[in-house]
């Protein structure tokens, strides 16, 4: 759940404006209000410690159609990745899951000069998977701001029920919000590590997104990518041809979006964590005004 003090990092999705926080909080958590922008005069609602920093209207096409797939599975999401992973793609989840995060590069975070917290981001966070990973690779003793956000209700419900149980030590104060990737509610160069994982080929601008993801990581810090994508140097099977089929049903052309890197961006490195995923990896040093889509 978001604190007051988290008013420092969002921004308004629309302009990028300071948000101001009207409503009630407990313990300096924010519980039920709107957020109201200094700028535009816009406001977005926070509804259960939840914000909903984003647009209805402009969630459409495979945006629409992928959200209302993860809102009908959020408890059969993980469980499934865990079984199918090994059976399609003759590799562990956990071994795929470990080939990304250590691009991330966590145990080299360091308490920040500036005196800010140290941030980490990830963009369309699910049902949490990820976020055990995270905790267990900081180094000890660091206390670490962990965001996550989605578009998804139903899979963001999940991941917070799972922190509410408790179900993984550390990870109660992790900050959850809907949002879209498209358009960031935070203030450039907020978080010293970003990525996303599994849903940027269904983005309706792809681009847009990676721009936005970059804008919102300090300069020079990794920021991670993984989605789905053949691996070139293995011949799969007739049956792993059709299993990538039918996970990649929204497009026939997936794979890396590195052509659609900021051109800005430094340091890349695309590789296959699995057969059927690829990590992409690069950094920012300049910042470069992201583009409205």
């Amino acid at each position: 759940m978001m604190r007051v003090g988290d008013m420092a990092v969002l921004a308004c999705p629309d302009c990028r404006g300071r948000l101001v926080w009207h409503g009630l909080n407990e313990d300096d958590r924010l519980t039920e209000g709107r957020l109201r922008c200094g700028g535009c005069g816009e406001t977005w609602d926070v509804d259960a410690g939840i914000a909903r920093l984003y647009r209805e209207d402009r969630v459409q096409g495979t945006d629409r159609l992928m959200r209302h797939l993860y809102d009908g599975l959020p408890s059969l999401h993980d469980p499934l990745t865990a079984v199918l992973t090994p059976l399609f793609q003759s590799v562990s989840e956990s071994r795929m899951r470990d080939g990304y995060m250590k691009r991330l590069e966590l145990g080299a975070l360091r308490p920040r000069e500036d005196g800010q917290p140290v941030r980490v981001l990830e963009v369309g966070v699910g049902a949490g998977a990820n976020l055990p990973r995270i905790r267990g690779a900081l180094p000890p003793g660091l206390a670490v701001e962990v965001w996550g956000l989605d578009l998804s209700t139903g899979m963001l419900a999940h991941c917070e029920k799972r922190l509410r149980k408790g179900l993984d030590k550390g990870l109660r104060d992790t900050r959850l919000l809907l949002a879209d990737a498209h358009a960031l509610p935070f203030r450039d160069a907020t978080f010293d590590r970003v990525f996303h994982v599994g849903g940027i080929g269904g983005y309706r601008q792809p681009a847009v997104a990676l721009l936005e993801m970059a804008r919102v990581a300090r300069p020079g810090t990794p920021l991670v990518v993984v989605d789905e994508q053949l691996d070139a140097s293995v011949r799969p099977s007739l049956f792993q041809r059709a299993a990538f089929r039918a996970l990649t049903f929204y497009t026939r052309d997936a794979r890396s979006p590195r052509a659609l890197l900021p051109r800005n961006a430094e340091g890349i490195i695309e590789e296959q964590v699995s057969p059927f995923y690829y990590c992409l990896t690069f950094r920012v040093s300049d910042p470069e005004p992201a583009v409205r889509g």
